[in-house]
């Protein structure tokens, strides 16, 4: 029975497009001397009998003619369930679909009243970020040269690194303050690897390691709690500086504003071999360096990526007490 039933729409689907084409009547063949007849005044009905059962009726009225019943009883009464069913069905519809358009309207309004509320004055946002950068100093204008002085850093290897919880207060539409607290460490890894930091009466000297030792490096880090005001145009205007793996973001924003930093702490670490044994030798104190860190910082976005400079308006050093430079640190904000 399925077989006939699913031959039957194959060969009705059939009749009917081509009735589209040449008529408003379709006759169906059955066995060898039965018929069908659908007669269609309103080709808009075709959606209609996409819905019908039609195996549903077809046994209906199968069952019916072995009873001897007039098969045009059965064919209306067959056709009646089916539109009684389909009306079940457009009502079902009629109800998801409004309820599907007060869902849209209330979620238009809902981020029109967020983004109202976004843009008023004065409202903050908090964020963690994260700085990576690397650090060196400038000396009379220039970084320092490791032929010349035993104080030259290495780049790769001086890293800049921060930690910083990060408020940022509505102005204006596009106009932001950034202020923040903060955790910052510098590491400034010398060029030459036998490079030891000494303490004297008159300050501190760099002075060579003359140990017949395989020196693998030499490092110079500080601990610094820090604080920041940033003054940020965001042409973006968004609430919240994106992240970058964010994969959005406001097409430009430039900030620049200062900070200033306490010391926490300081060490220098010598590794080496000996014997191949590797060996550390790290000392702590504070080296003659400034206590007071302040300068001004430069930040610089577009999408969802970030850029900062760092630059120390004071000396590492104490005055009179070490070599004369200022720290500058750049990388990429997380």
């Amino acid at each position: 029975m399925k077989k006939v039933c699913i031959g039957l729409l194959l060969l009705l689907t059939g009749s009917v497009l081509k009735a589209q084409q040449q008529a408003d009547t379709v006759i169906v063949p059955l066995a060898k001397t039965s018929q069908i007849i659908f007669t269609i005044k309103d080709k808009s009905d075709l959606e209609i009998l996409k819905h019908y059962n039609f195996q549903a009726m077809f046994e209906d009225i199968l069952q019916r003619l072995r009873s001897d019943t007039s098969a045009t009883d059965t064919t209306r009464n067959a056709i009646a369930k089916n539109d009684e069913e389909h009306e079940q069905n457009e009502e079902k519809w009629d109800t998801e679909k409004e309820h599907d358009d007060e869902e849209t309207e209330d979620d238009e309004a809902w981020e029109e009243k967020v983004r109202k509320r976004d843009y008023r004055p004065g409202r903050t946002w908090q964020s963690f970020n994260f700085d990576l950068g690397i650090n060196n100093y400038i000396s009379d204008g220039d970084f320092p040269n490791a032929d010349d002085d035993l104080y030259a850093v290495r780049p790769w290897g001086s890293w800049y690194v921060g930690i910083n919880s990060t408020q940022r207060t509505r102005l204006a539409r596009n106009f932001f303050i950034e202020w923040g607290l903060g955790l910052n460490w510098y590491n400034f890894k010398f060029e030459k690897d036998n490079v030891m930091v000494q303490r004297t009466d008159d300050g501190v000297e760099f002075v060579l390691d003359t140990r017949d030792v395989d020196h693998i490096k030499s490092k110079l880090s500080a601990t610094y709690f820090n604080v920041s005001l940033i003054p940020v145009l965001d042409l973006g205007d968004h609430s919240r500086r994106p992240k970058m793996w964010d994969g959005y973001g406001s097409e430009f924003r430039i900030g620049l504003g200062p900070y200033v930093g306490y010391r926490l702490a300081s060490k220098t670490k010598l590794v080496f071999k000996d014997d191949g044994d590797r060996e550390k030798e790290k000392e702590r104190g504070s080296f003659n360096l400034s206590n007071l860190r302040y300068g001004v910082r430069f930040q610089i976005g577009f999408r969802s990526t970030d850029f900062f400079i760092n630059y120390d308006i004071n000396e590492l050093f104490v005055e009179g007490k070490g070599p004369k430079l200022n720290a500058v640190s750049f990388g990429i904000i997380f």
